[in-house]
C-alpha cells in the first residue's frame, strides 16, 4: 500500500527559499535562506516524512536537494515547463513566490512526481568539465571571429592580432585538456561501457564519453526511446483535420549537445555502418532528403548504442546487416 506524504512546496531561487506546508489542513508560507543554516531550519519545521516538490532552477536547487536526500526525505524536482502548463491549466492567475510554492505544493499533491536522486559524481564532475569545455569553444569560435574581422582592416594592429592569436592557442589547449580529463574519467569509471560503444562504426571515444554522460551510464535506460524523446529526436508531427499539413520535424526538445555530435557522427555511419548504410539509402530511394535521413540514422546509432550496452555485446556487421 503507497503511503500518501504530506506535500512541501519550495520556490528556489539564489538567496531565499519560499515554502508552502500544510498544517492540520491548514496551508502554512514561510522563508527561510537558500543555505545550510536554511535547510537545517526547514527540516527541523516540516520534518523528513514528508514529499518536497521544487522546480529544476538552474544549480541553486542542487544543495537543497542534496542535504534533503541525505537526511532521508523525498524529493521531486519538476521541469519548470510542466508546472507552468499546470498553472495555465488551472487558471492560475499573478505570480509571487509564495504563490509558486503553493502551486508546487498542489502539484505534488495531484500529480505523481517521480523521486529524484543524485546522480554519481563521477558524472557531476564530467559534466562540469563538459560545461566548461562547451564554454570554451564558444569563446573560441569568438575570437576566431574577432581574428577573422581584424584582418579585413586596412590597417591592422599587430599587438592586437598577437593578442587574439595567444588567446586561440590558450583555449585550444584548455578544450584539448578538459576533453582528454573527461573521456579519461568515464573510461575508467565505465570499463566495459566505453569499448561497446566505439565498437560501433561511425562512434568515437569522445562520442561515446558524451553517451554514456547524456544517458548516465545507461543504468536507468529502459529502452531507446528514452534517449531519443531525451534528445530531441523524436519527429513531431503537426496536421489537424483537412486543411492543417504542416511538416513533420524532430521536437528538438532536449539535449541540443548530444543531438549535434550524434549528426556529426551519422555522415560516417551511413557510409561505415552496415544498418546506418541500408537505413540511409532506403530512406533516399524513397524520395527523402537527406537531412532527414541523417536524422533517421541519428536515432539509429542511439538505438544501437542502447541495444549494445544493455546486452555487452559488442557491434557485429553480420548481425546489425540482417537487422537493418
Amino acid at each position: 500500500m503507497e503511503v500518501i506524504l504530506n506535500v512541501v512546496g519550495i520556490d528556489v531561487s539564489k538567496a531565499t527559499l519560499a515554502v508552502c506546508y500544510s498544517q492540520q489542513t491548514r496551508l502554512q508560507h514561510t522563508e527561510v535562506s537558500n543555505s545550510k543554516a536554511g535547510f537545517e531550519q526547514l527540516v527541523r519545521r516540516c520534518g523528513v516524512e514528508c514529499l518536497y516538490v521544487m522546480e529544476a532552477t538552474g544549480s541553486y536547487y542542487l544543495a537543497l536537494a542534496y542535504h534533503l536526500v541525505e537526511q532521508g526525505a523525498q524529493v521531486a524536482v519538476v521541469n519548470p515547463l510542466v508546472v507552468r502548463r499546470f498553472i495555465q491549466m488551472h487558471l492560475g492567475k499573478g505570480k509571487s513566490d509564495r504563490k509558486d510554492a503553493q502551486w508546487l505544493l498542489r502539484y505534488g499533491q495531484q500529480q505523481r512526481a517521480m523521486p529524484w536522486q543524485p546522480d554519481d559524481a563521477v558524472l557531476v564532475e564530467c559534466r562540469q568539465l563538459e560545461q566548461v569545455s562547451e564554454q570554451l569553444i564558444r569563446q573560441k569560435t569568438m575570437t576566431l571571429n574577432s581574428l577573422e574581422a581584424l584582418q579585413q582592416h586596412p590597417v591592422v594592429s599587430a599587438k592586437a592580432e598577437q593578442h587574439l592569436r595567444q588567446a586561440l592557442s590558450r583555449m585550444e589547449g584548455q578544450i584539448q585538456e578538459l576533453e582528454q580529463e573527461l573521456v579519461g574519467l568515464l573510461e575508467r569509471h565505465y570499463a566495459r561501457e566505453m569499448p561497446l560503444l566505439c565498437s560501433i562504426p561511425g562512434i568515437g571515444r569522445k562520442t561515446a564519453a558524451m553517451l554514456l554522460l547524456f544517458a548516465k551510464g545507461f543504468a536507468q535506460v529502459e529502452t531507446y526511446r528514452q534517449l531519443t524523446a531525451k534528445a530531441g529526436l523524436c519527429p513531431r508531427e503537426y496536421s489537424s483535420g483537412t486543411s492543417v499539413r504542416g511538416k513533420s520535424r524532430i521536437t528538438r526538445m532536449g539535449g541540443g549537445l548530444i543531438r549535434s555530435k550524434l549528426f556529426m557522427c551519422s555522415f560516417s555511419a551511413k557510409k561505415a555502418n552496415a544498418a546506418c548504410k541500408a537505413l540511409y539509402d532506403r530512406l533516399v530511394a524513397k524520395g527523402k532528403n537527406g537531412k532527414l535521413a541523417l536524422i533517421a540514422v541519428c536515432n539509429k546509432l542511439l538505438k544501437q548504442a542502447c541495444a549494445i550496452v544493455k546486452s555487452g555485446i559488442p557491434y557485429q556487421p553480420d548481425f546489425a546487416r540482417i537487422s537493418a
